[in-house]
């Protein structure tokens, strides 16, 4: 059964299949590369696959637009942390060709470094969250 998808800019309410709140736009900004990154750790994808991905480990509290993946995308394959390749024509697929993007080393690295800054972001603001007088 697929995850419910509830947009974002509802915040606080309620996730219909885990009972987690939504988690603010706001606190996206500035790790959505990193998640990116990470998605593609576990392999090579295109654009919608890297959104069902986000959905699904996710576990419904969070959902990325198009709007927002795509530019992300675009940025992190400037940077060389991916690489992307069109995907080559196909007798069993219809539609257009899509963009298939990998991790490069460069981008292990990367996602490495992020993972180390979100760490130390979510125990700092964990002890100022669960600090009592």
């Amino acid at each position: 059964m697929p995850l419910s998808i509830i947009p974002l800019d509802k915040q606080y309410s309620m996730c219909l299949n885990s009972g987690m709140e939504n988690i603010e736009r706001d606190l996206l900004r500035g790790h959505l590369e990193g998640m990116v990154l990470s998605l593609l750790e576990t392999g090579e994808a295109h654009g919608y696959e890297i959104l069902k991905r986000f959905q699904s480990r996710g576990a419904g509290a969070l959902t990325l637009k198009e709007g927002s993946l795509y530019p992300a995308l675009y940025r992190l394959e400037q940077d060389g942390f991916i690489r992307g390749k069109w995907e080559t024509a196909s007798e069993k697929r219809r539609g257009p060709r899509r963009r298939i993007y990998s991790l490069t080393d460069k981008g292990r690295k990367e996602l490495a470094r992020k993972r180390n800054t979100w760490q130390t972001f979510a125990e700092v603001v964990g002890n100022i969250m669960e600090a009592t007088t």
